[in-house]
């Protein structure tokens, strides 16, 4: 049993590309059963995301396989195999499994260390398991794939640390203020920018969100989404004189808040500190702001810079996670090392079982009446006989299995024995109510 992947991703396929690739709802699980439906496939769960799109799929000739996949994904986009070959990259067995691993831990990613893609692997395999399209060897391959996912952020906590400019306001915000809980922001402007930054704020406990635009709808628009409250530009002062934090990001070509008006603002504010972030560019914010007692005021560069320091960490992190992923591949090959060479070995078995019953029952026919002890005597020294003959192969066979010539040795066994090996099961242990599990 051999495991496969080719796929497409931000780095090998521009997204006019990716989008011909890409597979969700109804066109997914009709994807999944007619790729597991061709002659070399003999199971295949499909990964799609807005940044990759990857096929797994179980085959026993690899060629074959890898061709069946490409033919799959030329007719899926519309092109020829050679313009396929020429986005797609392709993975057999060992770098397989090393490649879902570091997809999983979000190791490949475009930013690295990512969460969003572990619960993207998990719903793509729930999908292949629900139509049927897994077998022993995906269903373990995959569970365990999200328990590396799981185990790398855990033991690197790759996955803590900002590195996006919005992210990384509200990390300066929490080291600035403390806890956001019930705290008060004011938003300036109303684009992405602004967006993602209260949306971060709010999933951190951020309670009370004012926005302000000069298009006063477009404030209105961007309130409702935090329950919050839309004020006209022209009483942007009046707010935030109550506000713990105020984020600007607009597309103005001069200051928007200046020193005089902080100024005045600070002079009948209450008290207490007032973090200030200014995410445009060019600057919403005069910098001279900063130096009002009580103000604190970061720029984008200074966002940037957090953004740095924590990508060198996930880096680092990630050294550490690619070492977690060798180790349980080795873990996953040496299971599936053995697990190709199981059919095999059941059928050498039943092979010494039915020899062992036949022989044991002509010797107690030839022995006639002889006592219960002694007949228990016989079958124990028969049994005996035939697991003493059966463990040398039976050892050396799982020895080999590990290695590359592992399915060499294990055709040489079944010609010499004459054995009859039947196909593994196809549709057995696929639990994706437990995916996240792992095995």
């Amino acid at each position: 049993m051999l495991i496969i992947v080719v796929g497409v991703n931000h780095r090998t396929a521009p997204v006019q590309v990716r989008e011909k690739l890409s597979f969700s709802g109804h066109s997914l699980g009709d994807a999944l059963i007619r790729l597991n439906a061709a002659p070399a496939i003999e199971g295949c769960v499909i990964l799609s995301t807005c940044n990759r799109t990857e096929i797994y799929a179980a085959t026993r000739e690899m060629d074959e396989g890898l061709s069946a996949v490409r033919d799959f994904l030329a007719r899926k986009s519309g092109a020829d195999i050679s313009e396929i070959k020429n986005y797609t990259y392709a993975h057999t067995l060992y770098d397989t499994i090393r490649h879902l691993f570091r997809v999983t831990a979000g190791l490949d990613s475009m930013i690295l260390g990512e969460t969003q893609i572990l619960g993207q692997v998990r719903d793509a395999y729930q999908a292949a398991c629900r139509h049927g399209t897994t077998n022993r060897v995906l269903n373990v391959l995959f569970q365990q794939a999200l328990t590396v996912g799981k185990r790398v952020r855990t033991e690197t906590g790759i996955d803590r640390n900002a590195v996006s400019i919005s992210y990384a306001a509200v990390e300066l915000a929490r080291q600035y203020i403390g806890d956001l809980t019930g705290r008060s922001v004011l938003v300036i402007g109303a684009g992405k920018m602004s967006e993602l930054t209260a949306r971060h704020l709010v999933a951190n406990g951020v309670s009370g969100v004012i926005v302000s635009n000069r298009s006063y709808q477009r404030a209105v628009d961007l309130a409702a989404q935090f329950d919050g409250r839309a004020v006209r530009f022209d009483r942007l002062f009046d707010y935030m004189a109550s506000a713990d934090i105020v984020i600007s990001c607009t597309a103005a070509s001069h200051y928007v808040v200046r020193y005089s008006d902080m100024a005045a603002v600070m002079a009948g504010r209450p008290g207490g500190k007032l973090m200030m972030i200014d995410i445009a560019v060019p600057r919403d914010i005069d910098p001279a702001c900063g130096n009002l007692p009580g103000v604190t005021l970061y720029d984008v560069d200074a966002l940037q810079h957090v953004v740095d320091q924590n990508l060198a960490q996930r880096k680092q992190a990630a050294v550490t996670g690619e070492a977690i992923i060798e180790e349980e591949l080795d873990q996953f090959m040496q299971w599936l090392g053995t697990q190709f060479v199981v059919p095999t070995i059941a059928a050498l078995k039943q092979w010494g079982e039915e020899i062992k019953q036949n022989e044991l029952r002509r010797a107690l026919n030839r022995l006639g009446e002889i006592s219960d002890h002694d007949r228990k005597v016989v079958a124990s020294l028969a049994n005996s006989i035939v697991n003493q003959l059966l463990h040398v192969p039976i050892s050396r066979l799982k020895a080999y299995a590990l290695t590359p010539e592992g399915h060499l040795y294990t055709e040489i066994l079944q010609n010499l024995f004459d054995l009859e090996v039947a196909g593994q099961e196809r549709k057995t242990g696929c639990d994706p109510a437990s995916a996240a599990a792992g095995r």
